[in-house]
């Protein structure tokens, strides 16, 4: 047969093969495929799920709870700029087709051929169809049903509404869907603000979001990015001169750690576990919004005084040692990967910096971050460590080159060496009038023990406890001029039926002194006497107005030495009914809670103080003992609170448990309640020199500082039924009885009047102060 018939019949023979196969196919196609295609619901009734959001009252983003970070943003909200880095750099002919980009899937296919490494072709639409509806597996036929379903898109949807499925949808690393996401978590801004090259930097991201995101691989990233601004000025986007300074512009990338606008991570948790015994799981992705009643400038005083007094406690009580320690390889290489991989296992907290030591001395420390920043420690820095730092230090304490550190950094620049403390501590504040949390801070660091100890430890109150004895004490006919006996007593029935003999510490006693005087001294056996008075029963039974659990405080003599049970927002609680002149209001954290579609679910209607139905406190007792608590301030064990803040409304009593096991500090000021408290998880003391007035009230001093900032004092005014005697206050119905009372014993002077000189502290008072003194002057 001549070769020009066989060659013929091959073409023949080609063609029909290829007029078969393209016949298979097509019944292939739509015998098979088309029938099994997913409907596109999912697209046309789209419900992107939202994350559980929480903000403070001034609307600062505090939490953030859900498997996806998303923001859904329409698209006549989202920039041009940002669509058109998009369409640049994905499908630069998105408007022009119909869904599928017939001459790049035919090029994509030709660079398959002679690479192994595949190419796609896949328009917006098609990326659309597969987010959507299928999976993510290469194969022939998810491309067929990409480009079978992106025709269907086509013929339902607008390029609008496919644009705007695509930029919501996507995703673009750091747990971030859609571009309005990611401009938050990776700029720190709303979508609407982003510049040409921010945009361009996201536009990059879909490519390669996990390994190539501006956080996990800032120069791949960056690549991309000068990539797209180019393909944006070729393509008429942007012109010459604006790719130029965006080309230049030097981003400013927000890290994972401070992405949320104030540290409040136990406020948020506490209203996550909240919301979550109200709608179960639907909170993750349902797009709630929560707006607590804390304020973003109240939370960062609170953070920062909590992280400085707990800091401040373990300097004085020495250096531990490294957190590890570990063998250095010779290789540069490995030596890196070594230090990275211990560094991981130790992660920063806040301006608290892990490093691996790479070589020390008495003189200097040189030591490396994570980030790869050598740093160098010496003259000051290297105090705190010195004893690490000897030859003779034990080989657990020692510092030496692959030992784990903490490093902080001060204002000028300065590197000192520090440690991750072990105590444990919490703060809350809250306004007197209405309940309303305005600073939350439950520990250290939420990262490292999520234990919230504002609203979860149960600890013994100490002599914060006492305040409410004596208010109960007012009530059974005593005033603050009645005369106690500061006595040793014995044969007394404690805990469990037996004996016990309450006695001062130092055995030293002050005999006969004013209700005043034991109050602002914190007497002991002042407050058992008057406890022992009123009978337990009767002050146990008080102890409930103030919000108090009675089946948590015994119902015995060692009641007033606060030997129950409390938390610290429940100490604020009570604390707020002598701050506002004896109403209890209850602490709330909730505001407000919206759902997606902006529509409110609920709104709190908090309790006022004012309002009679909540009064559980004589107006006159409210105000007597507000007299009392700011004598402590002024003059008594907690003076340092008047003497730093130096205002006339500060009142609170400080709170230290035997064997100084817990340090506390409860007050108010300008109508802010507010409670410090400090101790370890497993009960140990925190050292024979240490009181609240050192532990807890510094940290509130810090606090109320800013708190307090350009407010007045707010003192009440004397109400009804109290008239003054010997220049203190009583109920009037008792004066005959006080009268009768001070002529059967001499007052001998009543030395200690409002803001009057104080009686001879004992021993113990004594060194208190002197420690007070000591640490902060004056």
């Amino acid at each position: 047969m001549p070769l020009k018939q066989r060659l013929f019949q091959a073409g023949i023979a080609t063609v029909a093969a290829g007029a078969l196969a393209a016949l298979l196919m097509a019944a292939y196609v739509f015998l098979f495929l088309v029938p099994t295609l997913p409907e596109i619901n999912a697209l046309t009734e789209y419900r992107p799920k939202i994350p559980l959001r929480i903000y403070t009252s001034d609307h600062v983003l505090i939490g953030e709870f859900g498997e996806e970070r998303r923001d859904f943003v329409p698209i006549a909200d989202m920039p041009p700029v940002m669509k058109n880095a998009i369409i640049a750099i994905e499908d630069s002919d998105f408007y022009l087709h119909d869904g599928v980009d017939f001459g790049g899937l035919v090029r994509a296919a030709l660079v398959n051929l002679r690479n192994s490494r595949s190419q796609g072709a896949s328009t917006i639409t098609m990326q659309v169809a597969r987010n959507f509806l299928l999976t993510r597996q290469k194969t022939y036929t998810r491309k067929i049903q990409e480009i079978l379903l992106a025709r269907k898109i086509e013929e339902q949807l607008s390029k609008d509404k496919i644009l705007e499925l695509y930029m919501n949808q996507i995703y673009l690393g750091e747990r971030a869907y859609g571009f309005g996401t990611a401009a938050r978590v990776y700029f720190g801004k709303a979508i609407h603000d982003v510049t040409t090259a921010e945009a361009a930097m996201l536009a990059g991201l879909p490519k390669a979001p996990a390994t190539a995101n501006p956080i996990v691989n800032p120069k791949r990233a960056t690549e991309r990015q000068q990539y797209i601004l180019k393909r944006m000025r070729d393509l008429g986007y942007i012109t010459p001169a604006e790719y130029a300074r965006a080309a230049q512009e030097k981003l400013k990338i927000k890290r994972e750690a401070n992405r949320f606008g104030t540290h409040a991570e136990y406020a948020a948790e506490w209203v996550r576990q909240q919301l979550y015994a109200q709608f179960k799981d639907e909170i993750y992705t349902s797009g709630l919004t929560v707006y607590t009643t804390l304020r973003q400038k109240d939370q960062d005083a609170a953070y920062e005084a909590v992280r400085r007094g707990v800091l401040d406690y373990e300097r004085r009580h020495g250096y531990r040692g490294p957190e590890a320690n570990i063998t250095l390889p010779s290789d540069k290489e490995s030596r890196q990967q070594a230090i990275d991989e211990a560094l991981i296992k130790y992660p920063n907290s806040g301006n608290l910096k892990s490093a691996v030591v790479t070589a020390a001395s008495t003189k200097s420390v040189r030591a490396e971050m994570l980030s790869g920043e050598p740093i160098q420690i010496t003259g000051e820095g290297l105090r705190f460590a010195a004893g690490a730092l000897s030859p003779k230090a034990s080989s657990r304490k020692r510092i030496k080159p692959g030992a784990v550190i903490r490093v902080i950094q001060d204002a000028k620049k300065r590197w000192a060496i520090t440690q991750l403390p072990e105590v444990g501590a919490a703060f809350v504040a809250m306004d007197a009038q209405d309940g309303a949390i305005r600073a939350m801070v439950g520990g250290f660091d939420f990262a490292l023990n999520k234990f919230d100890h504002v609203t979860q430890a149960w600890r013994q109150p100490g002599s914060t406890i006492k305040p409410f004895i004596y208010s109960a004490a007012l009530e059974k006919g005593f005033w603050p001029g009645s005369m106690i006996e500061d006595e040793p007593l014995t044969g007394v029935i404690g805990e469990n039926g037996r004996e016990w003999n309450p006695g001062n510490d130092d055995g030293q006693y002050q005999g006969p002194v004013t209700m005043r005087t034991g109050l602002k001294r914190s007497r002991n056996l002042v407050s058992i006497r008057l406890l022992r008075d009123i009978t337990p029963p009767y002050a146990r039974d008080y102890l409930t107005r103030f919000g108090f659990d009675a089946e948590r405080h015994p119902a015995n003599l060692t009641m007033t030495l606060g030997t129950g049970s409390t938390t610290p927002l429940q100490m604020a609680g009570a604390y707020a009914v002598f701050a506002n002149g004896g109403y209890q209001v209850a602490p709330y954290l909730i505001r407000k809670i919206v759902n997606g579609r902006g529509e409110v679910l609920s709104e709190a209607q908090p309790q006022q103080a004012g309002d009679e139905n909540l009064r559980v406190l004589d107006t006159r007792n409210a105000f007597i003992m507000d007299s009392m608590l700011r004598d402590v301030t002024h003059s008594g064990t907690g003076y340092l609170a008047g003497q730093r803040l130096n205002r006339r409304d500060i009142a609170g009593k400080t709170g230290t448990t035997n064997d100084t096991v817990d340090g506390w500090f409860a007050g108010y000021g300008g109508n802010i309640v507010a409670v410090t408290w400090m101790g370890y998880d497993t009960p140990k003391s925190l050292g024979g020199r240490e009181f609240g007035s050192t532990l807890a009230l510094p940290i509130w001093v810090d606090y109320m500082r800013t708190a307090l900032r350009g407010q007045p004092d707010s003192l009440p005014a004397m109400p009804n039924g109290i008239v003054q005697l010997n220049d203190d206050f009583l109920y009037q119905e008792y004066v005959a009885s006080a009268e009768q009372s001070m002529d059967r014993g001499s007052i001998g002077g009543f030395l200690d009047r409002l803001f009057g000189t104080p009686a001879a502290p004992n021993r113990e008072n004594e060194m208190e102060l002197r420690r007070q003194q000591e640490m902060y002057g004056g």
